[in-house]
């Protein structure tokens, strides 16, 4: 007996060595409440867009998004990111939120369907964690400058405290409106009380009784920095000079990162149940803290200048291929694609929802934000110019250095600074809280599905553990090293290794799996209204052409134009190996799993390489009834679930059918432990062998 009777037939299928000897007990579903009464659903369809929505759109959005815009043609760089989210952004997304509805499961245990690319849910839980750490250090920051903003004057304003030096570019102008200068070793004298030798040495000359400082500059012109920077680098941070000068924990950040990881737990603590109500605030609150910022931005003086330089077009920069690549690499980022959380968050829907609508609008919604994160921090940016007396191109920043430093410098400038720095900062908050309730939910959920009898009842002692974990790890990046911890995890580990899975998730449920059987999956949820409706069409065309070879492209310019991350200079040599270290445990998971799972499948290497390749015994559907449904149409549609329709375990059959869900003999479901075959199937299977020569595989197109 070969491998195609247990893959083309819904009978039975092979299982994956791991699974060889798993049973699940399967339920049907309830007209009220949850599907799923072990696993459990979202509340309503509202809970699961809110909570994609609110994963999607995240601090990138507002400190990423804009810098970029501007980086590469302003408005100009609408055409390649439309274009990126059409051809890699759209799909993936798709994609993954069909595939964690249809079989409601894990990150991890989803990869039933495709066993030997199983590695890939392995990595993502371990980079998931990574993330987790670093990220909600990121929140840290949000809540500090949250509290720290309950201050009449807010504390990064001036160059009076104890935490600025001489540097301070505030210093300057106090001096010189003081009626003195600054010297070259930076302290500020009276005019009157320095010789001519010494005024002459500062090109400074008596005029009429007066002083003529025109040929007068600051002779620390070059190292001044903003007061905003100083508090962040020294008040908030304490940031050694380099990695190598760890001088203890900074125990301000501590709390707030105590408060941060208590505030991740008891949101999650009834998993979905409670995140799904929270996102109603959290996923929502940002949208109108950025109205409330643009509706002011626009009453600024200077804000034309920032939104011009915005959007005004250089169409020459799209002949850039650096420009295609930072529109691909945003999409794919700011779509938290190919990182395990879209398939967690969709495995909890009901298994007839819209995945379709939901997945169109809540990609196209997140990239909406971003254009309109763009106008509002763009209108501040102006301002801030305008005050400044500089060009926008001398103010922008982007990432930390646009939330932490410019932003709250322009915040000052404004009048009642108090109350917008408590809303952009609540803001910021809310937009972190939201991606790491998923980043969260998905390392907790991939745990718990993998030992379902063991935790499922028991998660949330599980998520406490994992928030307990996560503070002590998180620790690290508290200390006055901490930034240099929180740049090497950023760099190292949520780069690359997504990359990675993008591209293997593509060709595993493409090639693998088949496009065609994973087109019928979706028939199942959806119907034919939507999949046979010819738009439908481009889908596969991408899962199996257009998106792979999208990021094999970004993968190979990644790698052409590799160079090590650096945060205030290069990394030491043992940080840069603790960086590759976690970037190999990210990545190893796919090859090492693939090789055990062939290395312990039955039979010899061809059967061993396709029983790898194809679904367990235990893939599809979660709950009976949609199993049968399944089981129909893929037959009615020229495929097969993969998937066992019945397991032996399912105690509530229909009636209409036999326990092995087909009508065939009842001798044909008695299973041995390990038949000689190699299969978990009938030694008399009703389905021979036709001499298909790659059993168990669609034909992507067919």
């Amino acid at each position: 007996m070969t491998a195609y009777a247990a893959s083309t037939g819904d009978l039975t299928a092979a299982p994956s060595a791991s699974e060889f000897k798993s049973e699940v007990e399967l339920l049907d579903a309830d007209d009220d409440g949850d599907e799923n009464k072990e696993r459990g659903n979202w509340g309503s369809k509202m809970d699961f867009v809110l909570s994609c929505l609110g994963y999607a759109v995240g601090l990138g959005n507002v400190w990423r998004f804009p810098y970029l815009a501007y980086r590469n043609g302003g408005g100009a760089f609408l055409v390649p990111y439309v274009i990126m989210l059409a051809f890699a952004g759209l799909p993936l997304f798709l994609l993954e939120v069909a595939f964690g509805q249809y079989c409601s499961s894990g990150p991890i245990t989803c990869w039933r369907s495709v066993p030997i690319m199983r590695g890939i849910g392995y990595g993502q839980i371990f980079v998931g964690a990574y993330v987790a750490i670093y990220y909600n250090v990121i929140i840290t920051y949000t809540i500090y400058y949250f509290f720290a903003s309950f201050a009449r004057v807010l504390p990064w304003v001036g160059c009076h405290h104890d935490f600025n030096t001489l540097y301070c570019s505030d210093l300057y102008q106090v001096c010189v409106d003081a009626g003195g200068i600054v010297t070259f070793n930076g302290t500020c004298v009276q005019l009157s009380s320095l010789s001519n030798s010494e005024l002459g040495a500062y090109n400074i000359t008596k005029n009429f009784g007066g002083y003529n400082t025109t040929g007068y500059s600051d002779p620390l012109e070059k190292d001044r920095v903003s007061a905003s920077e100083e508090y962040w680098k020294y008040s908030v941070l304490h940031e050694s000079p380099n990695m190598n000068e760890q001088n203890g924990v900074v125990w301000g950040l501590a709390l707030s990162l105590l408060a941060a990881w208590i505030l991740i737990f008891f949101c999650l603590i009834k998993g979905i149940k409670s995140s799904g109500k929270v996102v109603y605030f959290t996923a929502t609150f940002p949208y109108l803290v950025l109205v409330i910022l643009l509706i002011r931005g626009l009453t600024l003086p200077g804000y034309e200048k920032g939104i011009k330089f915005f959007v005004t077009p250089d169409f020459k920069q799209i002949g850039n291929a650096q420009v295609w690549l930072d529109a691909a690499v945003q999409i794919f980022y700011s779509l938290s694609a190919a990182s395990g959380g879209l398939v967690t968050l969709s495995s909890y829907n009901k298994f007839k929802n819209d995945c379709y609508f939901d997945s169109l609008f809540v990609a196209v919604a997140n990239c909406c934000t971003s254009v309109f994160a763009g106008f509002v921090i763009f209108s501040i940016i102006g301002f801030m110019a305008h005050e400044l007396g500089k060009e926008v191109d001398e103010v922008v920043d982007a990432g930390f250095g646009l939330a932490f430093i410019a932003y709250p410098a322009a915040v000052a400038r404004m009048p009642v600074p108090t109350i917008w720095s408590l809303l952009f900062f609540f803001m910021l908050l809310t937009l972190g809280l939201d991606s790491q309730f998923t980043i969260m939910e998905n390392v907790v959920t991939a745990i718990v599905d993998e030992f379902p009898d063991q935790l499922r009842k028991r998660k949330v002692w599980v998520m406490l553990t994992a928030s307990v974990i996560g503070y002590i790890l998180g620790l690290t990046c508290v200390t006055t090293t901490g930034p240099y911890w929180v740049a090497l995890l950023d760099s190292y580990g949520a780069g690359f290794p997504y990359l990675v899975y993008a591209l293997m998730e593509t060709v595993a449920i493409a090639w693998l799996y088949g496009v065609k059987r994973f087109v019928n999956d979706v028939r199942v949820m959806i119907g034919d209204k939507y999949v046979n409706h010819p738009t439908f069409f481009w889908w596969p065309i991408c899962w199996c052409a257009l998106t792979p070879a999208l990021m094999t492209f970004v993968l190979m310019f990644n790698f052409i134009n590799w160079s090590e991350p650096e945060y205030n200079g290069p990394f030491p040599p043992w940080a840069r190996g603790i960086g590759w270290m976690v970037t190999l445990s990210g990545i190893i998971w796919i090859p090492l799993n693939a090789i055990w799972e062939v290395y312990s499948a039955p039979g010899n290497i061809i059967d061993r390489l396709r029983v790898a390749a194809n679904p367990s015994e235990l893939w599809g559907p979660a709950l009976q009834r949609f199993r049968n449904e399944a089981a129909e149409v893929h037959k009615l549609n020229g495929t097969t679930m993969g998937g066992r329709v019945l397991l032996p375990s399912t105690k509530n059959q229909p009636a209409s059918r036999p326990p092995n869900g087909f009508n065939v003999p009842e001798k044909s479901v008695k299973y041995n432990p390990r038949p000689s075959n190699g299969f978990n199937v009938p030694q008399d299977n009703p389905y021979p062998d036709n001499g298909r020569t790659n059993p168990g595989f669609d034909s992507p197109m067919a």
